[in-house]
C-alpha cells in the first residue's frame, strides 16, 4: 500500500511543477461516437446533395475546429481555393482529388479510406466523390471556399 501511496505522489509532482492543476470540472474530453454524429445541410458554399457535422469549434469563426462531410456518389466540387490550411482525412469511400484551375478528370488521384492530406492556403484543386464518400475537414478558422469560376458558386445559382 505504501509503494502505491509513493508512486501516485511521484506521480502528481510533475503535474504541480509544470503548472497543470486542473480541477475535473475544468478540464473535459469530447468524444463522438459515429451513432452520436447528427448530420444536417452541408455549408451553402458547397454544392447541394451533401451533408455535414461539425464535431468540434465552429468552421466560420477563429479557432480550431473538426467538419465531417458526407457525399453521395458523383458529388463534385469545382476548383475552388481555401484562406487557410484545409487538413483533409478520408473515412469512407475513395475520395478523388485534383490540383489545378480547371476540373481534368484525367488529373484526379485516388485517396482511398485512411489518407490524409493537407492542402495549403490558395492552391487550387477539384474534388469528386466515388461512391459514397465520408471526408474529415480540420483546421484552424474561419474556414472558407472560393471558387476559381464564380459562375460555380451555388450562392449565386438560382434553380429553375
Amino acid at each position: 500500500m505504501r509503494v502505491l501511496l509513493v508512486a501516485a505522489g511521484l506521480l502528481a509532482v510533475p503535474a504541480v511543477a509544470a503548472g497543470q492543476s486542473q480541477t475535473p470540472s475544468e478540464a473535459h474530453a469530447s468524444v463522438t461516437t459515429p451513432a452520436a454524429i447528427k448530420w444536417g445541410p452541408a455549408p451553402a458554399v458547397l454544392p447541394a446533395g451533401a451533408k455535414a457535422a461539425v464535431l468540434e469549434g465552429d468552421p466560420s469563426q477563429a479557432g480550431p475546429f473538426a467538419l465531417r462531410l458526407w457525399l453521395p456518389a458523383g458529388y463534385t466540387i469545382p476548383p475552388h481555393f481555401h484562406p487557410v490550411t484545409e487538413h483533409v482525412t478520408v473515412v469512407q469511400g475513395t475520395f478523388l482529388v485534383g490540383m489545378g484551375d480547371q476540373l481534368d478528370a484525367s488529373k484526379f488521384s485516388e485517396l482511398p479510406v485512411g489518407t490524409y492530406g493537407v492542402i495549403p492556403p490558395g492552391m487550387r484543386h477539384f474534388a469528386r466523390a466515388k461512391g459514397d464518400v465520408v471526408i474529415q475537414l480540420h483546421g484552424v478558422g474561419p474556414w472558407g471556399l472560393t471558387y476559381v469560376n464564380p459562375a460555380d458558386d451555388p450562392r449565386g445559382r438560382t434553380t429553375p
